[in-house]
């Protein structure tokens, strides 16, 4: 073999030009250990404790939160369909500090429909392309269909005082 190319499967103790091994970089941590990294996933929204009896939830608590959920379907006759997440939104800023059981039903719905407006403005985009139109048409059926079907879901949980957790969506409120 030539000098020039390795012989052993070791490169552990052999030094870069121009990098010295004695002093490490202050702008990057040679020996960091895995506790001072946050970890990457963000933390799902945690439901409230279990309420099948009732609990303490009053019935203006449970009016509020079956309308944020229900919110979305307004605001599809409204809005043609572009501002649903505004409606549970404005239920989370008004009740996000005065009931637990509203701000976490208002977060889901928003961070539910706020995921389906990102789903039409892709169709919407589709849209433009001749060839994408079948998959745009699909894309709209699909979305109406899961907004219609999870918002009566989440009202119908709402009304029996139980946390609905929807399918996805974009965590931004918890």
């Amino acid at each position: 073999m030539s000098d020039n190319q390795p012989q052993s499967g070791n490169f552990q103790n052999q030094q870069l030009p121009g990098i010295q091994t004695g002093s490490p970089n202050p702008s990057y941590p040679q020996s960091a250990s895995q506790e001072s990294f946050p970890s990457s996933s963000a933390p799902l929204p945690t439901p409230p404790r279990s309420n099948h009896g009732g609990g303490n939830i009053s019935a203006d608590e449970r009016t509020v939160a079956i309308l944020a959920h229900l919110a979305a379907l307004i605001a599809m006759v409204v809005s043609a369909g572009w501002l649903t997440f505004v409606g549970p939104l404005i239920v989370w800023f008004i009740y996000k500090d005065k009931s637990p059981f509203v701000r976490n039903a208002a977060a889901g719905a928003f961070n539910f429909n706020l995921a389906m407006t990102i789903a039409t403005v892709v169709a919407w985009v589709l849209c433009f392309t001749i060839i994408l139109i079948p998959l745009s048409i699909i894309a709209f059926i699909v979305i109406f269909v899961m907004t219609l079907v999870c918002s009566i879901k989440g009202a119908v949980k709402a009304s029996d005082k139980e946390f609905y957790h929807y399918p996805f969506g974009i965590n931004l409120l918890d």
